[in-house]
């Protein structure tokens, strides 16, 4: 019982898998916080169901404003003050950041897309934005209250998101100091931000992803009124607090980050924090689906004994222990990987590239994991566990959205496959594994990847999962071996 244990809160966790917990005090505060006041509002708030949109005010005038049940921001502002997005750029480094993310994901999935994609807003303001925008805009993103602006990352279009290169349809033309930008983004996480950046391709530019360019659009234009529009909100599964919507732009005012032919890279690093961010939810979920699933089984009696103490099903928790700790060293090696190159610009270097693939690596494992281990925790509870005040079924709606934000498990592999065939980065990979563990399963798997990879084009992708997934549990499990 004592290894399973460290699944019944997010910092008793982290404790058995880290050997140093980055700002302890901010951690168990954090996590205080959320056992004596967050969960219950976090449980009323999903209960509530998805934000409205409030489109005009009382005398006709467009607004657009978001309404929410009178607790959200609590919950919300919460994160903010305590530095999920402001210690990143203080400290220079991520690791306050994604801890806190990991921790408050243990309670509430959801909430973290806001602080994800905010953090996709201010981390290229501060690289690529002019000393002029960063003085204007950045602030109000690091403030330490309630006043803090939130961010938002949109680049899907109707087309999807995949393929940015003939999805992205937004044109921006110059206009004095600022770009002017017209199109509709179809799935806007954090609809009603006060700041979002934002896919576009500027008039006249070349076809393809190298057309593309990445600007800053606030909420509201220079005069005051509105610089975009919500079409409507979406009614979806998945994560019921975070207004996801539909965006028009209509001669929006933005400003360039960057330079205009430089787009793709800089949405690509929005990218990498999105995704990486993801990887850390999907742990943090699957361990809070877990916890449930072990109060319960210690609690429910079946056939003379709590259900946690027949073989099989107490079999099952150590097994699924072992791939949750697995999951976390690769996600926690993504973070670390990040953490080492994301103040990095192009051309980049072979630790970037050894990270891209460790990250697709995690994102995709993490989130099937997510699904699976949430799943496996409603079976648990049986029955009950399809009754929402039992709470097992909104972690397996909240894992949903996880295997698909930032890149299906389809878009992790072809892109993962991508950097092994231009950048060796799988080269980069084995060295670093072997640094932990030269065995023999360790040349069999560097044999499997170079097989694979000098197969016809067409059958290397076609039979890219299997050899992928291997890939990536083979990796999460030597990881967590070094973490021993």
């Amino acid at each position: 019982m004592s290894d399973l244990n460290a699944l019944r809160s997010p910092l008793r966790f982290l404790e058995s898998e880290l050997q140093n917990i980055p700002h302890r005090e901010m951690l168990e505060a954090e996590q205080g916080w959320w056992k004596s006041e967050g969960v219950p509002i976090s449980d009323a708030i999903d209960r509530g169901g998805t934000p409205w949109l409030r489109m005009f005010d009382r005398g006709g005038k467009r607004v657009d404003e978001i309404l929410y049940p009178r607790e959200y921001e609590t919950i919300l502002k919460r994160g903010y003050r305590s530095g999920v997005i402001w210690r990143a750029l203080e400290e220079k480094s991520l690791i306050p950041t994604y801890s806190l993310i990991y921790t408050i994901s243990f309670h509430d999935p959801g909430i973290c897309c806001p602080y994800t994609v905010s953090l996709g807003t201010a981390v290229p303001l501060s690289k690529y934005g002019s000393a002029e925008l960063q003085a204007r805009f950045l602030p109000q993103l690091l403030r330490r209250d309630d006043s803090v602006w939130q961010g938002a990352t949109w680049m899907t279009e109707v087309k999807g998101g995949s393929d940015l290169g003939a999805a992205v349809e937004t044109i921006a033309r110059p206009a004095g100091d600022s770009w002017l930008l017209t199109g509709d983004k179809y799935f806007t996480s954090n609809a009603g931000a006060e700041l979002a950046v934002v896919a576009a391709r500027s008039e006249g530019a070349v076809a393809g992803i190298r057309g593309l360019a990445l600007f800053l659009v606030p909420r509201y234009r220079k005069d005051g009124e509105l610089n975009y529009f919500v079409r409507r909100l979406k009614d979806k599964i998945a994560t019921r607090s975070v207004p996801t919507g539909e965006v028009e732009l209509r001669n929006s005012e933005g400003y360039l980050l960057g330079s205009a032919d430089s787009g793709i890279y800089l949405m690509l690093e929005v990218l990498n924090l999105s995704r990486v961010a993801n990887s850390v939810v999907s742990v943090a979920l699957a361990q809070r689906a877990m916890s449930d699933a072990l109060s319960y089984a210690e609690q429910r009696v079946a056939f003379g004994k709590r259900i946690l103490e027949h073989p099989l099903l107490r079999h099952q928790f150590e097994n699924r222990l072992k791939a949750l700790r697995a999951a976390f060293a690769l996600a926690w090696e993504s973070v670390e990987l990040l953490n080492e190159v994301w103040m990095e610009r192009a051309p980049h270097s072979d630790r970037y590239h050894l990270f891209r693939l460790v990250a697709h690596l995690a994102k995709y494992w993490t989130a099937e994991f997510a699904v699976d281990t949430a799943k496996w925790a409603m079976e648990v509870h049986g029955g009950l566990g399809v009754l929402a005040e039992f709470g097992a079924e909104r972690w397996l709606r909240e894992a949903m959205i996880l295997a698909i934000w930032e890149g299906t498990s389809h878009r992790q592999i072809l892109d993962g496959l991508e950097v092994m065939e231009r950048k060796q980065a799988h080269k980069l990979l084995f060295r670093r594994l072997a640094e932990i563990s030269r065995s023999k399963e360790l040349e069999d798997m560097e044999s499997e990847v170079e097989q694979h990879l000098r197969l016809p084009t067409a059958e290397r992708e076609a039979l890219s999962e299997p050899i992928f997934r291997r890939l990536a549990i083979f990796t999460a499990e030597t990881l967590a071996r070094k973490a021993k």
